[in-house]
């Protein structure tokens, strides 16, 4: 059973794209910022980045949600950072986990992330996500700007799903 993984810096469209993609196929969505420990959020809230060691136990715990979505033959969709490399193949449950690239740049995310209100991961942090990260190939993901609406990504998400792009 496929499921799916979007990723980018924060501000890049997770959680948007993430939705829209879960109705569309009609599957529940997660949004990974809601599984941090309150240790985590408490640290990204007073502007102070993540490392790899806090990230683990957050990571292991998504993996497993995901896991759990397959054993059962479910589809899910998550929204996760899944910065590097590491992240990710910690995250790859099977041969169907597709990774989605929100790619972005910098000033138009950090514009975004402006507006952003209610959220604890504050836009000045958004220059260590980008030093932190490190892009996929097409090989380990699906690459798309985000320079377009949600609708037309998602769009391109289930053309790329079904081979026809």
């Amino acid at each position: 059973m496929t499921v799916y993984v979007i990723m980018g810096v924060s501000g890049c469209g997770k959680t948007t794209v993430g939705m829209a993609l879960a109705k569309r196929l009609g599957c529940p969505f997660y949004d990974g910022d809601d599984f941090h420990p309150p240790e985590n959020v408490a640290k990204m809230a007073s502007g102070v980045p993540l490392n790899d060691d806090d990230r683990y136990p957050w990571l292991v715990r998504l993996h497993d949600l995901l896991a759990e979505h397959v054993e059962r033959g479910e589809t899910a969709v998550l929204a996760c950072s899944a910065l590097k490399k590491k992240y990710r193949d910690q995250l790859q449950v099977n041969n169907e986990t597709r990774f989605i690239f929100l790619h972005g740049s910098f000033d138009l995310i950090w514009q975004r992330m402006q507006a952003r209100k209610n959220h604890y991961m504050k836009a000045d942090m958004l220059q260590s996500q980008f030093d932190t990260l490190e892009s996929p190939t097409n090989d380990e993901a699906f690459i798309i700007a985000i320079d377009q609406p949600a609708y037309e990504i998602v769009q391109a998400i289930m053309r790329f799903d079904s081979g026809t792009l």
